[in-house]
């Protein structure tokens, strides 16, 4: 067994982070300690804490106490619509309140990892330069990932601990009860379009269906944040995190209408959000008919951030050269990993 090291995880519950505690928890060597409003009932071996990261008092109070930590990873964020202007304030104040407790109560931190994602580079405000690199021009703020990681950088300067951070682009997993979420909310879209006996359209844009993409599975980012939070070379770095392969919609939709075995529809543009707001009885006869797990339509499905993804009528490209030459090689074939997620949901009796 190697040295033994201990990591927080704020955000422990989060989309970006599910997958880092299970990891962590098959680690011998690793102890883990997870805050966030409640424990999760999958966590075996997890110290949790619910901490209001929000209250400066309260977080420096119940984090200091935790005992030695050498790896913070902060995943959390503030509560957020898909507007795409985040609260500047409440989610820099988080951070600092997480890292100031952490490194007042640990004299052997060695690394804070940061989570980021796509919005820095402007994915959220239209077109943007592509392949997106980690020291591309910034977009006019506000963002809150600018503030974060700039106080951050300034916070490290002459301290023992290092930093780094990683930018993934729609995170995928298989996540019951979130809604945000693109694999359950393609499921849920053809479920339902099955059900009224209408063809599979594409409610976006032709740009949209036309354009490239890509998405970062949840177990390949925790892997990769393992890697850059423990790895020398990576100390005060940046890195691009997707599953390195890019497809397009218009690829990906007839597949999807094939495993659901139903007709491809065309692209017909429609806010879902609108669209959908009256199908909450149709999904309740579907979930009765096919026993599945009672949940709700928005508990599976969250339409707002599907107009989001589906109304991106431009490339959304990352480039991961840096990750690669920092020695992480790992990659996913995202269209089979949406279709094992898929076949996941149904196995769960969450999807029919």
């Amino acid at each position: 067994m190697g040295v033994r090291r201990t990591a927080l995880i704020a955000g422990a519950t989060g989309h970006t982070a599910s997958r880092l505690v299970e990891l962590l928890e098959s680690r011998e060597d690793w102890d883990v300690i997870g805050v966030s409003r409640r424990p999760s009932p999958a966590w075996r071996r997890v110290r949790h804490m619910a901490v209001d990261l929000l209250d400066p008092v309260a977080a420096a109070k119940a984090l200091v106490r935790v005992g030695e930590v050498t790896h913070l990873f902060y995943c959390a964020r503030a509560p957020h619509d898909e507007s795409g202007v985040e609260s500047v304030a409440d989610n820099l104040a988080m951070l600092v309140h997480v890292v100031e407790a952490v490194e007042s109560g640990s004299p052997g931190l060695e690394r804070v990892h940061l989570i980021e994602g796509g919005k820095w580079y402007g994915v959220h405000l239209g077109p943007y330069q592509t392949p997106a690199r980690e020291g591309d021009a910034r977009h006019l703020p506000p963002n809150f990932y600018y503030d974060q990681e700039d106080w951050l950088r300034q916070r490290q300067a002459g301290k023992q601990w290092t930093w780094s951070a990683s930018r993934p682009n729609i995170v995928c997993d298989v996540c019951p009860g979130r809604g945000r979420n693109l694999v359950s909310v393609l499921g849920a879209y053809a479920t339902i379009c099955r059900e009224l006996g209408v063809p599979l359209d594409y409610p976006g844009s032709l740009a949209s269906y036309t354009s490239l993409t890509e998405v970062t599975e949840a177990a390949l980012l925790a892997r990769a944040m393992l890697f850059l939070a423990t790895e020398p070379q990576t100390a005060n770095g940046v890195y691009n995190v997707t599953n390195g392969d890019l497809f397009r919609r218009s690829g990906l939709w007839p597949r999807l209408s094939g495993f659901f075995g139903m007709p491809l529809g065309e692209v017909r543009p429609m806010k879902l959000a609108t669209w959908m707001a009256d199908k909450e009885s149709v999904w309740t006869r579907i979930v009765q008919r096919h026993g599945l797990q009672a949940l709700r339509l928005n508990e599976v499905a969250d339409w707002a951030f599907a107009d989001f993804v589906f109304g991106q009528g431009y490339d959304v490209i990352s480039d991961t050269t840096r990750l690669r030459q920092a020695g992480f090689h790992e990659c996913v074939d995202s269209f089979e990993m949406v279709f094992r997620m898929l076949g996941t949901y149904r196995r769960a009796r969450i999807l029919p």
